[in-house]
């Protein structure tokens, strides 16, 4: 069955991560009031968000990097081409056209939180005029329904690096890396044996 690590883990204090998407002059406050929106409509504290993240080309935008010091976590970039790369549900052709991947909000939310990250909200327009995109990430969950900390290994994804650095005051939880493919892909523990005339 298809979950998202919300739903599977019911966890109101995980560690989360919010991948936002910007037109050029995209205030703070629009940034700020989109993250805590996407937040609340998901069951989560903003004070969750432990990291945004964002396409390269957005990196320098001062809606995004003065909203990422306004909640006190870094701002995390990857390239275009890591970003077209992650399978999301609902990919966009202006993105594509606009920075060269079809996916800013949802990709950079997955690449950030690492390896087995799952959606915990698809992405969400800030109001008219929207000028900004976010979407929400979890870690990995366990077997037992725990959340993971599902970052190991994601230093080895191509990121041109935090352009805030800063420490959370909000630090995500430490666990075993367990990788559970990419969001879809149903659990490993879901897989069913035997032939179709067998089950």
């Amino acid at each position: 069955m298809r979950r998202r690590a919300a739903e599977e883990a019911g966890d109101p204090s995980a560690p989360l991560v919010a991948g936002v998407g910007a037109r050029r002059g995209v205030p703070v406050s629009e940034v700020l009031e989109l993250v805590t929106a996407a937040c609340a409509a998901a069951g989560y504290a903003s004070s969750r968000v432990v990291a945004l993240a964002t396409v390269a080309a957005k990196a320098a935008e001062p809606g995004l990097t003065g909203a990422a010091r306004e909640l006190g976590v870094p701002l995390r970039s990857f390239p275009a081409e890591a970003l077209a790369a992650v399978r999301v549900p609902e990919p966009s052709a202006a993105a594509a056209g606009a920075v060269g991947t079809p996916s800013v909000a949802e990709a950079a939310a997955l690449l950030a939180a690492g390896p087995g990250a799952a959606l915990v909200a698809g992405k969400r327009k800030s109001p008219p005029p929207a000028r900004a995109t976010c979407a929400l990430a979890g870690p990995a969950v366990t077997d037992s329904g725990a959340l993971t900390a599902g970052r190991e290994g994601a230093a080895a994804l191509p990121c041109t690096g935090a352009v805030i650095v800063m420490t959370s005051p909000n630090p995500p939880r430490r666990g075993p890396d367990r990788r559970t493919g990419v969001v879809g892909d149903p659990a490993p523990e879901s897989a069913t044996t035997g032939t179709k005339e067998t089950q």
